[in-house]
């Protein structure tokens, strides 16, 4: 484990005043909440489009196939960005790379909204996509190391803000895509703006790790065996993820109005698990074995989704957030703690593997459905879930140690919580 992470992240903004000892979630310092709500933005960014799917293949004219290029450029430029988050953020400082990436999102997504063809939006993405890497993966080391109360309290306020920018994505996708599906983007890039005006003011600049990061330090993080275990499982995983994000979409073919509600009803259940139910699950239960039994879980929603009437579709929908809130706060913790790599370079390697699985996921199951039927690429990922599952299961030993001590270290911090409260 690396205790150092402070060294790798920088602390608490200078001049942040807080009582470190309460531990809460909700007592953080102003850079914490200033990085904590730009994130919620960008994880808006992500589902921001699932409403207005239809609208964009109606006003450009374009197939479900090449629509869902969306997703595929966006997050095929995430994961290979994922190399470079480190290399530039431990030359140039936390602030600044979340500067950088901040600004790259507020170009490239006030750009899309002005796109005259599909390829053409396609390709802007791709720049956002770059941006929120910038971003994202550094606004995560920013937060685990300027949070008080530890990682756990850290990382729960991260996947509370995934949580919210996903539920909230696809209410304001709807909400301006009514009138025009340009308009969401617009709106995307004057939120993000004023994320980019609020880390100027709130962040200060962060300590830069004695040593740089190289570009193959991520890849060389994964040589470790319970990290790469973690990435395998979460890759197949997010390849069922984003067949649920960006093609059910097209099989609900519902207004942007109804489908936003659908996808924020989801986005909550997301919310509430992965920060008030996964902890408890995890406390009760293990690590391990909760993560394997919700991507079996996950992978029976999927399957009866693919299969159910269009009303039983809209239910295992929004049920599959419940799922995977749990899942994604089970991943997130093992990938920073199951190595001793720092943790910008853990969570580097982990995201450049299962990024390419969400890069695939929306390429594949709009093709797979013309190969075959509109079944069939949800049993592909139900098929996957349950070789997440299976990854956990085979490699358990590996990941045993680490997950005992996630456990343990929670109790711990619960414990002083209560005396401190």
């Amino acid at each position: 484990m690396n205790s150092g992470t402070a060294e790798h992240t920088g602390g608490p903004a200078e001049g942040d005043t807080f009582d470190a000892g309460a531990g809460g979630l909700l007592r953080q310092p102003k850079a914490v909440w200033a990085t904590a709500g730009a994130s919620v933005v960008a994880f808006m960014g992500i589902g921001l489009v699932d409403p207005i799917l239809p609208s964009i293949a109606k006003g450009l004219d374009a197939s479900a196939g090449q629509v869902s290029l969306l997703f595929t450029s966006y997050f095929l430029i995430t994961a290979v960005a994922m190399l470079v988050t480190g290399f530039v953020s431990s030359r140039i400082g936390g602030r600044r790379t979340l500067l950088l990436g901040l600004a790259l999102v507020v170009v490239f997504a006030g750009l899309s909204g002005t796109s005259g063809s599909v390829g053409e939006l396609v390709g802007f993405r791709a720049g956002w996509g770059l941006g929120n890497a910038l971003f994202v993966s550094t606004a995560l080391a920013v937060i685990v190391g300027a949070a008080a109360g530890g990682s756990a309290a850290a990382i729960l306020l991260y996947e509370s803000a995934l949580g919210l920018g996903m539920a909230c994505g696809p209410l304001l996708g709807a909400l301006l895509g009514d009138a025009s599906w340009r308009y969401p983007f617009f709106g995307t890039a004057v939120l993000m703006a004023i994320g980019f005006l609020c880390i100027t003011a709130f962040l200060k600049e962060q300590p830069k790790p004695a040593r740089k990061t190289g570009l193959l330090d991520p890849i060389k993080a994964l040589g470790h065996g319970g990290l790469a275990s973690v990435a395998a499982s979460a890759f197949f995983y997010n390849y069922t993820f984003f067949t649920v994000l960006a093609f059910t979409p097209f099989v609900l073919n519902m207004s942007p109005y109804r489908s936003g509600a659908v996808f924020f009803a989801w986005g909550l259940l997301l919310a509430v698990f992965s920060v008030l139910v996964a902890p408890r699950l995890q406390a009760r239960f293990g690590s391990l074995k909760v993560l394997g039994g919700s991507l079996v879980l996950l992978a029976a929603d999927v399957l009866v989704l693919g299969y159910g009437s269009h009303t039983t579709a809209v239910v295992c929908t929004i049920l599959s957030g419940a799922f995977i809130g749990v899942n994604n706060t089970v991943y997130t913790e093992l990938a920073l703690g199951v190595s001793d790599a720092p943790r910008p370079v853990a969570s580097a390697g982990y995201n450049f593997v299962r990024w390419f699985a969400a890069a695939a996921a929306p390429f594949f199951a709009p093709r797979i459905e013309g190969w075959t039927d509109i079944h069939i690429p949800f049993v592909v990922a139900a098929v996957t879930a349950v070789l997440g599952a299976v990854v956990v299961l085979v490699r358990r030993k590996s990941l045993t140690h680490e997950a005992e001590e996630l456990e343990t270290r929670h109790a711990t911090e619960d414990s002083v919580a209560v005396f401190a409260n």
